[in-house]
């Protein structure tokens, strides 16, 4: 398995993974599977931006994929993002978002990012823990902000800080 940047051929397989995850899932806030066309947009954004689309590839087979964007639409949040880790169902428990994270912290520091805010449903066990394993800290818990498949969940948010950028400015 390898890991490198997503193309548009892509797409259709990740579409699959972050549908299933929608339906069957708490990892993401969504009630409605997306569409194609959304997919292709949130790609066209992500590059447009300047962040990465990372994913794991198993011969030909997306074993899952990652990116970061912006953390919250405000100058000043211009060195935080906001990191994402999909992995479609057969794959799950085999190591594949831990090949999918380090380039992700890779491109935040390349991109003179200074904190990777990770956003995770709180019952989510396992992400919490690959984030710590990466060095993420719990820097709080919103309770009850999502509500899902009949029940309210809270949110946790997990930060890693990094030692960039050299030389940060407030120019915008």
């Amino acid at each position: 398995m390898i890991v490198r940047e997503a193309t548009e051929n892509d797409l259709p397989q990740m579409l699959e993974i972050y549908n299933e995850i929608i339906v069957n899932t708490t990892a993401v806030f969504h009630y409605e599977a997306h569409s194609a066309e959304t997919r292709r947009d949130w790609f066209n954004l992500k590059k447009e931006q300047g962040f990465p689309v990372f994913v794991a590839d198993d011969n030909g087979t997306i074993a899952g994929f990652s990116s970061i964007g912006p953390f919250r639409p405000w100058p000043a949040y211009k060195y935080t993002v906001e990191n994402s880790v999909y992995v479609a169902v057969p794959y799950r428990g085999k190591g594949v978002s831990k090949l999918l994270m380090q380039p992700l912290i890779d491109s935040a520091r390349n991109l003179d990012m200074h904190a990777i805010i990770a956003v995770i449903e709180a019952e989510n066990e396992a992400s919490i823990k690959l984030h710590e394993k990466f060095g993420f800290v719990n820097v709080g818990q919103f309770p009850q902000v999502g509500y899902k498949f009949g029940k309210w969940l809270d949110l946790a948010f997990l930060q890693l800080t990094l030692d960039t950028p050299e030389n940060p400015n407030d120019n915008y």
